[in-house]
C-alpha cells in the first residue's frame, strides 16, 4: 500500500473553497461569439495556448473558442477565475497534448488550471510528465517512496465538462476541487489518489487506468449537508496491479460506482477508510449494478454499502446527470 507523504496538499482543504470561482451565465446561449486558433507551425493566431487566453478580456460573458491544433505543447496553462465562457477544441487527444513537469505542491504543480465557470475542454490530453521521468530514471523500479504530487488538472469552476479527453499522471493525477463537473469518454490515469477533490462531478463512459497499486478516488466531502461526490456511470477500471477504489479525503466521503467494468484489478477491500476510521457509517461508498471480475463484493470492506438502502437503483435516481449536476440545465446549454 502506497502511503500518503507530507507536503502533498497545500492547497485549500476540501470544502473550504467557498467563492473561489466566478459563476457565470449561460454565456450568451449557444452562440460562439469568437474564434481563436492555436498552433505550434502554419498559419494560427497564436503559439501557444495561454497566449490565446490572456487575450480573452476579464468577465468575458460570451462564448469564446480556442482551437488548438496538432501537437505537444510543454507550457502551463491557467484560465483565471475572471475569465468564464471558454471553450478549449483539440485535434484529437491523441495528438493535441498540453505537457508540463511541475511536482511537489498542489495548488502549483497543475499542468492545466480551470478556476472560473463555464469552461469545456473537447479532445484534448492533460499530462504532468514529472513522476514519469522519475520512473524512467529508476529504471522502472518501484517509485512509493520517489513519487510526489504532480497533477495534470486542477478544476475550480463550476459549470465545467470535458468530452474525449485524457488526464495522464501518476500521483494526484486531477484535482476535482469544487462545483459541478462532468466528464464524459475521458481517459483518466495515474496510481495514488489519482483523482481526489470536492467536486460535485459525474464521470460517464470513462477509462479509469491504474498503473500501480495504489487509490484511485480521494473524495473530500465534509458533511451531511455537503452537495460534493464522485458518481462514475458505466466505463471501465483498468490496472496491471490492485488498487482501492478510494479513501477517505473527508469524514462524510462519497463515490458511487454505477454499472461500471470493474476488472481484476481492484484489490478486494475495495475501499480505506484512510484517517477516518470512526466515520465508516457516514460514508456513501458504493458499487451498484457493476459487472466484470472484480464486481463480486464479498470480500469489500464490512462497513461498505451500510448508508446504502436496500434498492439501491432506485436511489441512483438523485445521482442522474438531471439530479446531481444538471439541475439549471447548464449541459444543454454549451455550443456543442
Amino acid at each position: 500500500m502506497i502511503a500518503f507523504r507530507g507536503q502533498i496538499r497545500t492547497g485549500r482543504a476540501p470544502g473550504a473553497y467557498g467563492s473561489a470561482y466566478v459563476r457565470g451565465d449561460d454565456c450568451g446561449g449557444m452562440t460562439i461569439s469568437d474564434n481563436i486558433t492555436v498552433a505550434q507551425y502554419g498559419k494560427a493566431n497564436f503559439t501557444t495556448i495561454q497566449a490565446a487566453i490572456d487575450t480573452i478580456p476579464v468577465n468575458n460573458n460570451r462564448w469564446v473558442k480556442i482551437y488548438i491544433s496538432a501537437g505537444m505543447y510543454r507550457e502551463k496553462v491557467n484560465i483565471p477565475y475572471n475569465k468564464p465562457c471558454i471553450i478549449l477544441e483539440g485535434q484529437g487527444r491523441d495528438v493535441t497534448i498540453i505537457t508540463y513537469n511541475g511536482h511537489l505542491e498542489t495548488d502549483t504543480s497543475a499542468t492545466f488550471t480551470s478556476s472560473p465557470s463555464n469552461v469545456v475542454a473537447k479532445e484534448i490530453t492533460f499530462e504532468n510528465s514529472y513522476n514519469m521521468a522519475a520512473i524512467l530514471h529508476l529504471h522502472y523500479k518501484k517509485i512509493e517512496n520517489y513519487a510526489m504530487p504532480a497533477l495534470a488538472a486542477r478544476v475550480y469552476g463550476d459549470k465545467s465538462a470535458f468530452y474525449n479527453c485524457s488526464f495522464v499522471g501518476y500521483q494526484d493525477t486531477l484535482w476535482d476541487v469544487e462545483g459541478r463537473h462532468y466528464f464524459k469518454n475521458c481517459t483518466i490515469i495515474g496510481a495514488v489518489d489519482f483523482i481526489f477533490g470536492a467536486g460535485q462531478s459525474i464521470y460517464e463512459d470513462c477509462l479509469i487506468v491504474a498503473t500501480s497499486a495504489g487509490f484511485i478516488t480521494a473524495q473530500g466531502r465534509n458533511s451531511l449537508n455537503d452537495t460534493s461526490g464522485f458518481i462514475f456511470r458505466r466505463g471501465t477500471v483498468f490496472g496491471w496491479e490492485k488498487t482501492f477504489l478510494g479513501r477517505a479525503w473527508g469524514p462524510y466521503s462519497r463515490v458511487i460506482f454505477y454499472e461500471t467494468n470493474l476488472t481484476s484489478a481492484v484489490a478486494p477491500l475495495g475501499w480505506y477508510s484512510w484517517t477516518y476510521a470512526q466515520h465508516e457509517d457516514k460514508f456513501t461508498y458504493a458499487e451498484i449494478d457493476c459487472k466484470g471480475l472484480s464486481a463480486n463484493t464479498t470480500h469489500r470492506a464490512q462497513w461498505m454499502n451500510k448508508t446504502i438502502p436496500v434498492n439501491a437503483s432506485q436511489m441512483m435516481s438523485q445521482f442522474s446527470i438531471s439530479a446531481f449536476i444538471d439541475q439549471d440545465g447548464w449541459l444543454g446549454k454549451l455550443p456543442m
